[in-house]
Order: structure tokens, then sequence, then C-alpha cells
């Protein structure tokens, strides 16, 4: 049997990967490099930017190419830095919800502003996986964490939303179980000549998952039947849409 020609992106020695037994972020990795190889990208004009937790483990250390592994909350900083020195590269942010929308959620709406050429992915689990389930930016109202025991007190961005108003030219959102859909929106996102911000909305069984007392096929069958595309949330009430998440892309 030829082996899979993914794993031509892919840094055998970093395997198997450090992510937990049905993380989701394994799905994002697999459908960055399906798009990286759909798009013809040339891998050595190429730079990857990653932040500190789960996410941020994406690109660094299992994708094959010359990653930037950058302090908690400055991947979009790092990468603005990169691709303002060298224009020619493609510069892919590859990181999580606590590194890009929580600890660096300033660089993002600015980045979003300015339209700047980077492509930003988004693994978001809405909580902080690595450091043992904290809130973060995107946990929902209500929802129990080691640091809101009796239930975060806030609403969690609307990321897309976020980034969208804020100005980015290409915003796309779709879950783990959406691979294709999050593949192809991946492409887009390479070929706009823009800011392009994908949110890529993935399972965390070990602490998200656990609180809600789903493992992580339950989680993606949670995605299946509470996902709603964008033009169907525009038909129904916002009390319908109460706990779903809207998928498509936010153009």
């Amino acid at each position: 049997m030829r082996p899979s020609p993914v794993f031509q992106h892919i840094r055998m020695a970093a395997q198997p990967t450090k992510f937990c037994p049905g993380c989701g972020h394994g799905i994002v990795l697999g459908s960055v490099i399906r798009a990286l190889q759909a798009e013809n990208i040339d891998i050595d004009k190429t730079v990857f930017v990653s932040g500190i937790g789960c996410g941020g483990w994406i690109s660094s250390p299992n994708i094959n190419a010359d990653t930037l592994h950058t302090t908690h909350g400055r991947a979009i900083a790092a990468a603005i830095g990169v691709k303002t020195a060298r224009p020619d590269l493609n510069v892919i942010v590859i990181s999580g919800d606590g590194d890009l929308a929580t600890i660096g959620g300033n660089h993002l709406i600015h980045a979003a502003r300015r339209d700047i050429d980077i492509t930003v992915i988004c693994a978001n689990n809405s909580i902080y996986g690595m450091t043992g389930g904290q809130t973060s930016a995107t946990t929902p109202k209500g929802f129990k964490t080691v640091t809101d025991p009796q239930g975060n007190k806030y609403d969690g961005f609307d990321l897309a939303g976020l980034v969208k108003a804020a100005g980015a030219s290409y915003v796309a959102r779709f879950t783990a179980f959406q691979v294709r859909e999050l593949i192809s929106s991946i492409r887009e996102g390479f070929k706009n000549p823009g800011f392009s911000f994908i949110e890529a909305i993935s399972q965390c069984p070990t602490h998200y998952g656990k609180t809600m007392g789903l493992d992580a096929p339950a989680m993606l069958e949670y995605y299946k039947k509470n996902s709603v595309r964008i033009k169907k949330a525009g038909e129904i009430t916002s009390e319908e849409l109460k706990g779903k998440i809207v998928i498509g892309e936010f153009k």
C-alpha cells in the first residue's frame, strides 16, 4: 500500500502527536495539510507561526516546514513581522482560542482591521486545554471550568463575527465534523490577498467534553446536530439560535 501523500508534510519524528486521544486538533492538522496540497503551496516559501497551548502544537512540531513558535498571545504580532520583512512568503498562523482571542485578542482585531495578508486558523475548543481547563474568551456563559466552578458569568466571543466586523476580507467557521468544508475554507483563506480567518471548532474531550459528559465521538455528533448554516441562522429567532453553532463563510 502506498503511503498517503499527506505524510510528506508531517515531521515523522514528532509522531505520535502530543494531542489527547480524540482531540479535534488532529483533524485541523490534517485539514491544513490537505489544503496545502490542494493549492500546491510551495512549502519552502511558507512560514507557520504558532503560539502557546494545544493549538500551538498543530504546526509546531508536526508540520515539516519552517515554524516560528512564539510567546503566549503574540503569534499574530510575530506573523506580521515576518510578512513585513518578507512579503513574498506565505504566512500562516495556527493557534487556539486562548492564545489568539484571549491572551492575544488585541493583535487579532487590529490585524483584521488592517486586512494584513496573513492566514489565521483558530482551533477553537472554547477552553484552555493544555493548562488544566480554564475559562477562555470563547467559553459559553454558564459553562463550568476549573476557574469558574459555579459557571462562567460572561458571554463568549463570537470570533467569526468579531473578526468580520473588525475588517477581515475572508472569514469562515466550520467544526471538526465538516471536514471537507473546513479544508475548502482553508484553501480559500490561502488564496485571499488579505486577512483570512478560519475558525475551526475543535473538540476537547479531556476538559470541555468531560464537563459536558461527552466523549470525542459524542462531541462530533453534537457538532453535527447543533450546526446551523448562515442562511438558516438568518431565518430563525435568536431564541432558536441559542446553543447553536453558526457555520459557513462570513463573506
